[in-house]
C-alpha cells in the first residue's frame, strides 16, 4: 500500500467496517491518517444510524465523524446515564457516551492486582493536593475499580441470562 495513491487506499478502506477501520488506524502513521478520513466515518455513521441521525449528530467544531461515531456507539452499548466502564485494562467514567474521565488502569503483576492511576506525581503536585489527599485518592480509585468490576460482572450476568 506504500506505492498506491491516496485515492485508491481510501477506496479500499471504504469496504471496511468500523472495527476493521479502527484496527487499520493502528497499523502505521499513513494508515492512521487515511483511516481517520472524515468521509469514511461519515459513511459508516450513515450506514449504521441513517441519514436523519447523521444530520442531527453532525459534528461541529473540532469534533470529527470518527469521534461522533465512537460516542454514538458507546451510547448504544452503555446507555446515556453516568457509568463506569472497563475497556481492556482501563476504566473510564462516561456520561451520554462521552468519556468524562480516565480512572486508571488495572494490571496483573505476580498474581496481585495493582491499581495504577495514570495521573503522575507532578499532576498531583500541580493541583496542590497534599500527601493525605494522595492516599485518599488511592482508596477512591480502588472503590471505583471495584464498582467498575461489579458493573461489568452484572452486565455479563444479564447477557448470559438473556441467551
Amino acid at each position: 500500500m506504500e506505492k498506491l495513491p491516496t485515492e485508491i487506499c481510501l477506496k479500499i478502506f471504504c469496504f471496511l467496517d468500523s472495527q476493521n477501520l479502527a484496527t487499520a488506524l493502528q497499523v502505521c502513521r499513513k494508515w492512521n491518517s487515511l483511516a481517520s478520513d472524515n468521509i469514511l466515518w461519515s459513511n459508516l455513521f450513515k450506514e449504521r444510524w441513517g441519514e436523519d441521525q447523521a444530520a442531527f449528530y453532525h459534528p461541529s467544531g473540532s469534533k470529527s465523524w470518527k469521534d461522533s461515531y465512537e460516542v454514538q456507539d458507546r451510547c448504544d452499548r452503555f446507555g446515556l446515564g453516568l457509568r463506569i466502564i472497563r475497556e481492556g485494562n482501563d476504566y473510564y467514567l462516561i456520561h451520554q457516551g462521552e468519556i468524562q474521565r480516565h480512572l486508571g488502569s488495572r494490571r496483573q503483576k505476580n498474581g496481585q492486582t495493582s491499581f495504577l492511576p495514570l495521573s503522575s506525581k507532578r499532576e498531583f503536585l500541580s493541583e496542590g493536593l497534599l500527601e493525605e489527599d494522595k492516599s485518599c485518592r488511592g482508596i477512591l480509585d480502588r472503590i471505583l475499580f471495584f464498582i467498575g468490576d461489579l458493573e461489568v460482572a452484572s452486565t455479563d450476568a444479564k447477557r448470559s441470562r438473556s441467551l
